[in-house]
């Protein structure tokens, strides 16, 4: 599955864009002054996208990597 697949998934089943994402992220502390917080682990954020928006690993994995700056 495509990068942009897996963005497209995420969006057909939340209703959220990585950009969402993002804000509530920033919201949680999890990125501030748009950089991830370095206090804060990846896997607290995949547990957070898993528990909260039932996304798999793989998926709360795409959204980590655009909070990394990977392309949407």
């Amino acid at each position: 599955m495509s990068f942009q697949a897996y963005i497209d998934n995420i969006k057909d089943k939340t209703g959220k864009t990585p950009a969402d994402f993002r804000k509530i992220a920033e919201e949680k502390k999890f990125i501030v002054d748009g950089k991830l917080n370095p206090k804060v682990k990846a896997t607290e954020i995949t547990n957070w996208l898993k528990e909260e928006f039932e996304l798999g690993h793989g998926h709360a994995m795409a959204i980590y990597a655009t909070f990394k700056g990977k392309t949407e």
